[in-house]
Protein backbone atom coordinates (compact mmCIF):
# COMPACT_ATOMS: atom_id res chain seq x y z
CA UNK A 1 0.00 0.00 0.00
CA UNK A 2 1.42 3.35 -1.08
CA UNK A 3 -1.01 5.77 0.51
CA UNK A 4 0.35 8.28 3.00
CA UNK A 5 -1.86 9.37 5.87
CA UNK A 6 -1.00 12.49 7.85
CA UNK A 7 -0.93 11.60 11.56
CA UNK A 8 -1.52 14.88 13.34
CA UNK A 9 -4.15 16.24 15.73
CA UNK A 10 -5.13 19.68 17.01
CA UNK A 11 -6.29 17.99 20.23
CA UNK A 12 -4.39 16.41 23.10
CA UNK A 13 -6.12 13.17 23.99
CA UNK A 14 -5.98 11.68 27.47
CA UNK A 15 -5.82 8.08 28.65
CA UNK A 16 -8.20 6.81 31.31
CA UNK A 17 -7.70 3.72 33.50
CA UNK A 18 -10.32 0.99 33.26
CA UNK A 19 -11.34 -2.19 35.00
CA UNK A 20 -13.18 -5.27 33.79
CA UNK A 21 -15.54 -6.81 36.30
CA UNK A 22 -18.48 -9.17 36.07
CA UNK A 23 -18.36 -9.17 32.29
CA UNK A 24 -18.41 -5.37 32.07
CA UNK A 25 -15.84 -2.60 31.67
CA UNK A 26 -15.80 0.70 33.54
CA UNK A 27 -13.54 3.72 33.12
CA UNK A 28 -12.32 6.26 35.65
CA UNK A 29 -12.56 9.56 33.78
CA UNK A 30 -11.24 12.35 35.97
CA UNK A 31 -12.99 10.87 38.97
CA UNK A 32 -16.14 9.75 37.14
CA UNK A 33 -16.60 6.00 37.00
CA UNK A 34 -18.39 5.37 33.72
CA UNK A 35 -19.53 2.23 31.85
CA UNK A 36 -17.93 1.52 28.49
CA UNK A 37 -19.80 1.87 25.22
CA UNK A 38 -19.57 -1.86 24.55
CA UNK A 39 -20.83 -2.63 28.06
CA UNK A 40 -23.92 -0.50 27.47
CA UNK A 41 -24.53 -2.06 24.06
CA UNK A 42 -24.24 -5.54 25.53
CA UNK A 43 -26.34 -4.75 28.58
CA UNK A 44 -29.24 -3.30 26.60
CA UNK A 45 -29.24 -5.71 23.66
CA UNK A 46 -32.67 -7.03 22.74
CA UNK A 47 -33.55 -10.41 21.29
CA UNK A 48 -32.04 -13.84 21.80
CA UNK A 49 -30.16 -14.33 18.53
CA UNK A 50 -26.91 -15.10 20.36
CA UNK A 51 -28.60 -17.64 22.62
CA UNK A 52 -30.19 -19.40 19.65
CA UNK A 53 -26.87 -19.47 17.81
CA UNK A 54 -25.10 -21.05 20.80
CA UNK A 55 -27.87 -23.63 21.09
CA UNK A 56 -27.48 -24.41 17.38
CA UNK A 57 -23.70 -24.86 17.22
CA UNK A 58 -23.06 -25.89 20.82
CA UNK A 59 -21.22 -24.07 23.60
CA UNK A 60 -17.80 -25.56 22.77
CA UNK A 61 -18.00 -24.70 19.07
CA UNK A 62 -19.38 -21.24 19.85
CA UNK A 63 -16.44 -20.55 22.17
CA UNK A 64 -13.97 -21.75 19.50
CA UNK A 65 -15.49 -19.42 16.90
CA UNK A 66 -15.51 -16.48 19.32
CA UNK A 67 -11.90 -17.12 20.36
CA UNK A 68 -10.67 -17.29 16.76
CA UNK A 69 -12.57 -14.14 15.85
CA UNK A 70 -11.13 -12.30 18.85
CA UNK A 71 -7.59 -13.36 17.92
CA UNK A 72 -8.02 -12.27 14.31
CA UNK A 73 -9.59 -8.99 15.34
CA UNK A 74 -6.83 -8.13 17.81
CA UNK A 75 -4.02 -8.79 15.32
CA UNK A 76 -5.83 -7.05 12.49
CA UNK A 77 -6.31 -3.94 14.62
CA UNK A 78 -2.66 -3.99 15.70
CA UNK A 79 -1.47 -4.14 12.10
CA UNK A 80 -3.75 -1.32 10.95
CA UNK A 81 -2.79 0.92 13.87
CA UNK A 82 0.94 0.36 13.28
CA UNK A 83 0.45 1.17 9.61
CA UNK A 84 -1.28 4.47 10.42
CA UNK A 85 1.07 5.56 13.21
CA UNK A 86 4.38 4.41 11.71
CA UNK A 87 3.61 4.68 8.02
CA UNK A 88 4.71 1.12 7.41
CA UNK A 89 4.00 -2.37 8.64
CA UNK A 90 6.47 -3.27 11.36
CA UNK A 91 8.26 -6.61 11.27
CA UNK A 92 5.31 -8.95 11.48
CA UNK A 93 5.76 -12.70 11.53
CA UNK A 94 2.44 -14.55 11.80
CA UNK A 95 2.72 -17.55 14.10
CA UNK A 96 -0.53 -19.32 13.30
CA UNK A 97 -3.37 -19.50 10.78
CA UNK A 98 -5.45 -16.83 12.50
CA UNK A 99 -2.58 -14.34 12.48
CA UNK A 100 -1.88 -15.07 8.81
CA UNK A 101 -5.53 -14.49 8.02
CA UNK A 102 -5.51 -11.25 10.03
CA UNK A 103 -2.55 -9.97 8.02
CA UNK A 104 -4.39 -10.59 4.74
CA UNK A 105 -7.55 -8.95 6.08
CA UNK A 106 -5.62 -5.91 7.28
CA UNK A 107 -4.00 -5.63 3.86
CA UNK A 108 -7.43 -5.62 2.24
CA UNK A 109 -8.57 -2.73 4.44
CA UNK A 110 -5.37 -0.82 3.72
CA UNK A 111 -5.77 -1.25 -0.02
CA UNK A 112 -9.47 -0.45 -0.25
CA UNK A 113 -10.28 1.67 2.78
CA UNK A 114 -7.18 3.71 3.61
CA UNK A 115 -7.19 5.70 0.33
CA UNK A 116 -10.32 7.45 1.65
CA UNK A 117 -8.46 8.64 4.79
CA UNK A 118 -6.26 11.73 4.40
CA UNK A 119 -5.50 12.53 8.04
CA UNK A 120 -5.72 10.78 11.38
CA UNK A 121 -6.07 12.67 14.66
CA UNK A 122 -5.49 9.59 16.79
CA UNK A 123 -5.76 5.81 17.14
CA UNK A 124 -7.25 4.00 20.13
CA UNK A 125 -8.43 7.34 21.48
CA UNK A 126 -10.01 7.40 24.94
CA UNK A 127 -13.24 9.40 25.04
CA UNK A 128 -16.04 9.93 27.50
CA UNK A 129 -19.34 11.74 27.77
CA UNK A 130 -19.57 13.31 31.25
CA UNK A 131 -21.92 11.45 33.61
CA UNK A 132 -22.85 8.91 30.92
CA UNK A 133 -20.25 6.62 29.30
CA UNK A 134 -16.67 6.16 28.10
CA UNK A 135 -14.59 4.03 25.75
CA UNK A 136 -11.93 3.86 23.06
CA UNK A 137 -12.47 4.42 19.37
CA UNK A 138 -10.24 2.88 16.72
CA UNK A 139 -9.61 6.04 14.71
CA UNK A 140 -10.57 9.70 14.62
CA UNK A 141 -9.71 11.02 11.19
CA UNK A 142 -10.64 12.80 7.99
CA UNK A 143 -12.59 10.54 5.63
CA UNK A 144 -13.42 11.99 2.22
CA UNK A 145 -12.72 15.50 3.55
CA UNK A 146 -14.96 15.14 6.62
CA UNK A 147 -13.94 14.47 10.22
CA UNK A 148 -15.30 11.09 11.24
CA UNK A 149 -15.15 8.27 13.75
CA UNK A 150 -13.70 5.24 11.96
CA UNK A 151 -13.97 1.66 13.20
CA UNK A 152 -12.26 -1.46 11.89
CA UNK A 153 -14.30 -4.67 12.00
CA UNK A 154 -13.64 -8.26 11.05
CA UNK A 155 -16.42 -10.70 10.25
CA UNK A 156 -16.84 -14.37 9.43
CA UNK A 157 -19.20 -13.48 6.60
CA UNK A 158 -20.26 -10.28 4.81
CA UNK A 159 -22.88 -8.15 6.55
CA UNK A 160 -26.03 -6.48 5.34
CA UNK A 161 -26.50 -2.86 6.34
CA UNK A 162 -29.38 -3.65 8.71
CA UNK A 163 -27.11 -6.01 10.63
CA UNK A 164 -24.65 -3.28 11.69
CA UNK A 165 -27.11 -1.04 13.57
CA UNK A 166 -25.30 -1.63 16.88
CA UNK A 167 -22.03 -0.66 15.21
CA UNK A 168 -23.68 2.54 13.97
CA UNK A 169 -24.77 3.39 17.51
CA UNK A 170 -21.21 2.77 18.67
CA UNK A 171 -19.92 5.26 16.09
CA UNK A 172 -22.54 7.80 17.17
CA UNK A 173 -21.55 7.31 20.81
CA UNK A 174 -17.92 8.22 20.16
CA UNK A 175 -18.91 11.10 17.90
CA UNK A 176 -21.11 12.61 20.61
CA UNK A 177 -18.40 12.17 23.23
CA UNK A 178 -15.76 13.85 21.05
CA UNK A 179 -18.13 16.70 20.27
CA UNK A 180 -18.86 17.18 23.97
CA UNK A 181 -15.21 17.14 25.04
CA UNK A 182 -13.59 19.06 22.19
CA UNK A 183 -16.34 21.25 20.76
CA UNK A 184 -16.34 19.48 17.40
CA UNK A 185 -19.36 18.74 15.23
CA UNK A 186 -18.72 15.19 14.07
CA UNK A 187 -21.78 13.69 12.43
CA UNK A 188 -20.14 10.96 10.41
CA UNK A 189 -19.03 7.44 11.17
CA UNK A 190 -17.33 4.84 8.98
CA UNK A 191 -17.08 1.09 9.39
CA UNK A 192 -14.24 -0.51 7.44
CA UNK A 193 -15.00 -4.21 7.50
CA UNK A 194 -13.26 -7.24 6.07
CA UNK A 195 -14.48 -10.83 6.02
CA UNK A 196 -12.26 -13.86 6.55
CA UNK A 197 -12.48 -14.35 2.76
CA UNK A 198 -11.04 -10.83 2.34
CA UNK A 199 -14.21 -9.21 1.03
CA UNK A 200 -14.13 -5.51 1.92
CA UNK A 201 -17.24 -3.57 2.95
CA UNK A 202 -17.48 0.10 3.90
CA UNK A 203 -20.53 1.41 5.71
CA UNK A 204 -20.83 5.19 6.04
CA UNK A 205 -23.13 6.66 8.70
CA UNK A 206 -24.21 10.27 8.14
CA UNK A 207 -27.16 12.63 7.73
CA UNK A 208 -30.54 11.59 9.11
CA UNK A 209 -29.31 8.06 9.72
CA UNK A 210 -26.58 9.42 12.00
CA UNK A 211 -29.17 11.39 13.97
CA UNK A 212 -31.34 8.28 14.36
CA UNK A 213 -28.35 6.28 15.56
CA UNK A 214 -27.41 9.02 18.04
CA UNK A 215 -30.96 9.15 19.42
CA UNK A 216 -31.13 5.37 19.68
CA UNK A 217 -27.79 5.32 21.47
CA UNK A 218 -28.80 7.89 24.08
CA UNK A 219 -31.98 5.90 24.73
CA UNK A 220 -29.82 2.87 25.46
CA UNK A 221 -27.62 4.92 27.78
CA UNK A 222 -30.75 5.91 29.72
CA UNK A 223 -31.98 2.31 29.75
CA UNK A 224 -28.63 1.10 31.06
CA UNK A 225 -28.66 3.69 33.84
CA UNK A 226 -31.85 2.10 35.17
CA UNK A 227 -30.30 -1.36 35.46
CA UNK A 228 -28.97 -2.61 38.84
CA UNK A 229 -25.63 -0.98 39.62
CA UNK A 230 -22.34 -2.86 39.64
CA UNK A 231 -20.40 -2.97 42.89
CA UNK A 232 -17.77 -0.27 43.23
CA UNK A 233 -14.22 -1.55 42.81
CA UNK A 234 -10.83 0.03 42.35
CA UNK A 235 -9.59 0.78 38.84
CA UNK A 236 -6.11 -0.48 38.04
CA UNK A 237 -6.12 -1.51 34.37
CA UNK A 238 -4.98 0.90 31.69
CA UNK A 239 -7.12 0.53 28.56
Amino acid sequence: MKHEIVYESPYEYGVFPSEDRKGARFYDCNGEKLPSVTTILSGTKEGDFLKKWIEKVGEEEAERIRSEAATRGTYMHDILEKQIVNGEIWEYKPENAQQKRALKMAGTIMDQGFPNISQVYGCEVSLYYPDKYAGKTDVIGVHDDELAIIDFKQTNRPKRRQWVWDYFQQLAAYSLAHNELYGTDIEKGVIMMCSVDCLYQEFVLEGDEFKRAADAWMERVEKFSLLPKQEEESYTHEG
